[in-house]
């Protein structure tokens, strides 16, 4: 499953630093940040929930908002 987040990581330094919070989240499998975004999305593949993403982010000192993925109906 992906999830998309809102966040305020917006720099290679700042992808460093979160680097080892999220990757200790069990359930994540990979993860992206798209720094050039203006909203800095977090995306974000695996079966972590939204909870444990978020206070990953968090205790690495960013701030994040999930994002609601856009669907397209036919």
């Amino acid at each position: 499953m992906t999830k998309q987040f809102k966040t305020n990581i917006n720099c290679s330094n700042c992808v460093r630093a979160v680097t080892n919070f999220l990757n200790e989240v069990p359930g994540v499998e990979k993860w992206t940040v798209d720094t050039d975004h203006p909203d800095k999305i977090l995306t974000v593949e695996g079966t972590a929930s939204s909870e444990a993403i978020e206070e990953a982010v968090d205790d690495a000192g960013f701030d994040i908002e999930e994002k609601e993925l856009n669907h397209i109906s036919s």
